[in-house]
């Protein structure tokens, strides 16, 4: 039986199309908009390193543009999103919690995010910190002391991080703001009141089924492997899955020109897969990409299916890096065609590149110089940037545009 056959550029875009990368936003957003493009992803990876952006906020703005960061935090503790493990630490939409729950009625499953031997040899005080929280209200990490005051009393607690990730992991706590990005740690029943477990909580089998199904939605594009990455699922059956989801008429398969096996595609992009195999369709967005952005956190899919090799070098020694400390993807017109290594000055509204290396293969023309540049400036200005200053920058970009630029 054939296939529809697409090129690797229109697979591409429909991937870009289900990540909300298509086409620039024009309007001014709102904040709505915040809740509504994770929900688009299903959900928005947590990082806290904080050289320009912290990552969440990156994700949010290579989709929405200049928005205002504090839409994300006041969609916390409004209720609209919640904080668990997903991907990794997420941000998830609070309609999904019980997608999530069976994970925390069964810590044990979770691995090094939780120990049940920590949780039996701390009892009483794992109850104590409960009791104190239903007492007083939420608390910070930051407000125990590490150091031994008294030989009585709350404050002088040692292991109270622990104790409050382990009742974070099996669903005692919930994370119910953030402030300057700590977490502040509430009871569950008081975050999400009235839920009931018998209920509303999916078992595991069901749940993994709907996060596979999502994945593939999320994902526009997929090849059977990818999916459970976005959940970070273990010991799944993708096939059986792909099998109903086929029998359901919610994906299709296709070949990718160039590319082996075969490729499935999400009943959402459909309209788009129409297009594809009769004209070509591109993504006309040129933009800045966190490395924990979905396009590139599976490092395979983004070799795959952009011939983008990449690593975050954060953890890498200095003298070992080969392009910089926290380098962006940088996103154009449906390819990713280098890497951006870049430091905000906040005190001094500067946004400086340190460096900017182009894939070998990527040639230089007036409109490319002229995207990266506009997308350098956006990325500047959204973090209240006044200049940029380049250091490293190659040659075939700086005959299009100077090295140092006002915003």
């Amino acid at each position: 039986m054939s296939h529809p056959v697409i090129s690797l550029a229109s697979a591409r875009t429909l991937h870009l199309s289900a990540q909300n990368l298509l086409k620039p936003v024009t309007r001014k957003p709102v904040a709505a908009d915040v809740v509504q493009a994770i929900r688009d992803m299903g959900l928005l990876q947590i990082d806290t390193i904080s050289v320009v952006a912290r990552s969440p906020y990156l994700v949010l703005f290579s989709r929405l543009g200049n928005y205002d960061p504090q839409w994300l935090e006041q969609a916390l503790p409004a209720g609209k999103i919640f904080e668990y493990w997903a991907h990794e630490a997420c941000f998830i939409p609070s309609e999904d919690y019980g997608l999530l729950r069976h994970r925390m009625l069964n810590p044990q499953g979770m691995g090094w995010k939780f120990s049940q031997t920590w949780f039996d040899e701390h009892q009483t005080d794992i109850e104590a910190l409960l009791g104190h929280i239903a007492e007083n209200g939420p608390v910070r990490s930051a407000d125990f002391s590490t150091d031994k005051k008294s030989a009585s009393g709350w404050w002088d607690w040692k292991p109270h991080k622990k104790h409050l990730e382990t009742l974070l992991t099996s669903g005692k706590l919930m994370v119910s703001e953030r402030r300057n990005f700590h977490r502040v740690y509430d009871l569950a029943e008081r975050v999400m009141p009235g839920w009931d477990d018998a209920s509303q909580t999916l078992e595991q089998s069901a749940a993994e089924y709907q996060m596979l199904r999502r994945s593939a939605q999320y994902l526009g594009i997929f090849r059977p492997e990818w999916l459970a990455d976005y959940y970070r699922l273990r010991r799944v059956n993708t096939k059986a899955v792909i099998a109903q989801l086929l029998m359901d008429e919610e994906i299709t398969p296709v070949e990718v020109a160039g590319l082996e096996d075969i490729y499935y595609v999400h009943r959402k992009q459909f309209p788009l897969l129409q297009q594809a195999t009769e004209s070509r369709i591109g993504s006309t967005v040129t933009t800045l990409l966190s490395p924990f952005d979905p396009v590139v956190w599976d490092r395979k899919r983004a070799s795959m299916l952009f011939n983008f090799e990449y690593r975050i070098e954060c953890y890498t020694p200095e003298a070992k890096r080969q392009y910089g400390y926290f380098t962006l993807p940088i996103l154009q017109r449906g390819e990713l065609i280098g890497r951006v290594d870049a430091k905000m000055h906040r005190k001094e509204k500067l946004l400086e590149v340190k460096s900017l290396h182009l894939e070998p293969d990527v040639t230089m023309s007036s409109r490319r110089a002229k995207d990266i540049h506009g997308a350098i400036s956006r990325f500047a200005q959204w973090q209240g940037a006044e200049k940029v200053k380049t250091v490293k920058v190659p040659e075939t970009l700086t005959v299009f545009w100077e090295r140092d630029w006002q915003i």
